[in-house]
């Protein structure tokens, strides 16, 4: 077994606004962003998918949308997830509805094969599938997910479940904001055990995740520390990147200026310097790897 320590950066959130854009081409041109999840219908996609399809260096996933978006599905074909026309405002709507067996599956499967057919029909085919505000960690929704990575050929999936969850939640138990996602973060553990064992059963491959706790709350410290601390292995380590602009405005969203700081971060000469001492190679995913001139 190998002690390499490789590092999938991934920004989310792609293709929401044009500086939501223009902070991940930054952070990737300038920074240790190495992958990327869009959007397939959201106000800035089309421009994030030309991005991609020039910027080769780029791997770019499908940020899955079940929850505070504009479907892409007629809702008349998808009634059980739409509310006055729209996918349901948040996660706990969404879990809440699911939970009371509200939810069609076949529903969740035709949305979420639209939106990766939206992506592969750009010309830019999907390197892993994850989802806005993590809706597919419910397992029933997983199971869906881990069909369509499959069907579509799409080798990795992100389970959003950042370890040691215990461990997590007693380091930030006194950091708000920290706080409250480690304790999210903790009671995900079920449900994300489970995710995992059935990604790889089918073959999919599903890297250490991190980035979860810290969400919209990095500092210069404690992102150096995370990436001092990455275990042997592939890990991914999630960030929203992006510069706050008029289309964000009109945007429900807790991360505004929070995404230029992680710009901010990204492309730090200090965060440079931090890979090289702890001996990390980037990658775009599990192999194929990045250096600083690329």
């Amino acid at each position: 077994m190998t002690n390499e320590r490789r590092l999938i950066v991934n920004g989310d959130d792609f293709g929401l606004t044009p500086g939501i854009n223009a902070g991940i081409v930054d952070a990737h041109r300038d920074g240790i962003l190495t992958s990327a999840s869009v959007f397939a219908n959201a106000p800035a996609t089309a421009e994030a998918l030309a991005i991609a399809k020039r910027m080769p260096t780029l791997a770019v996933g499908c940020h899955l949308a079940l929850v505070d978006a504009e479907p892409l599905s007629p809702p008349s074909t998808i009634a059980s997830l739409v509310c006055d026309g729209r996918l349901r405002p948040t996660w706990g709507s969404f879990i809440t509805a699911a939970l009371a067996r509200r939810i069609s599956l076949a529903d969740v499967e035709r949305e979420l094969s639209a939106q990766i057919e939206r992506v592969i029909s750009s010309g830019v085919h999907p390197s892993h599938l994850d989802a806005h505000k993590h809706v597919h960690a419910y397992p029933p929704v997983f199971d869906v997910v881990v069909r369509l990575a499959k069907r579509f050929a799409i080798p990795r999936v992100r389970v959003p479940w950042e370890q040691p969850a215990i461990g997590l939640m007693r380091r930030f138990a006194s950091v708000p904001g920290a706080r409250r996602q480690a304790a999210e973060n903790l009671a995900l553990s079920w449900w994300a055990r489970r995710d995992i064992a059935s990604a790889e059963a089918a073959g999919l491959r599903v890297p250490r995740f991190a980035g979860r706790v810290l969400t919209g709350v990095f500092t210069e410290a404690t992102f150096a520390a995370q990436l001092s601390n990455l275990p042997p292995g592939v890990t991914e380590l999630m960030m929203h990147p992006g510069y706050v602009d008029s289309t964000l405005d009109r945007v429900r969203t807790r991360l505004r200026h929070e995404r230029a700081h992680e710009v901010a971060l990204l492309t730090a000469t200090a965060t440079w310097d931090a890979i090289a001492r702890a001996g990390i190679t980037l990658v775009w995913n599990e192999s194929e790897r990045r250096s600083h001139a690329s």
